[in-house]
């Protein structure tokens, strides 16, 4: 049994995690956001939470002048709820949220 902790696992500080974007096979790392405020939300588009989108992107659009971000990290970890690829997850949040 491998008991080795993965890469994110590791880290001790929150700009030393590292997301992947979501249409494109390149990371994402947290310390490019530094110093701005971070909201992270686990999202599914096909959960049932999935209408807080709007909000989000009304929350960022309120405050992006003022070093804010939403990042949105699609999971299908609970009840596969969101089992489209990136570019499927992509053109849902653009066509129905504008994201």
């Amino acid at each position: 049994m491998n008991h080795s902790k993965s890469e994110n696992e590791t880290k001790t500080n929150a700009y030393q995690f590292v997301f992947q974007k979501l249409n494109r096979d390149e990371p994402l790392p947290l310390q490019a956001f530094e110093g701005k405020v971070i909201l992270i939300v686990n999202t599914a588009s096909k959960c049932g939470f999935t209408p807080q989108y709007e909000g989000l992107e009304a929350l960022y659009q309120r405050y992006k002048n003022k070093n804010f971000v939403v990042l949105g990290v699609p999971c299908n970890d609970f009840g596969n709820q969101e089992p489209g690829s990136g570019n499927e997850i992509g053109q849902f949040c653009a066509i129905n949220y504008g994201v």
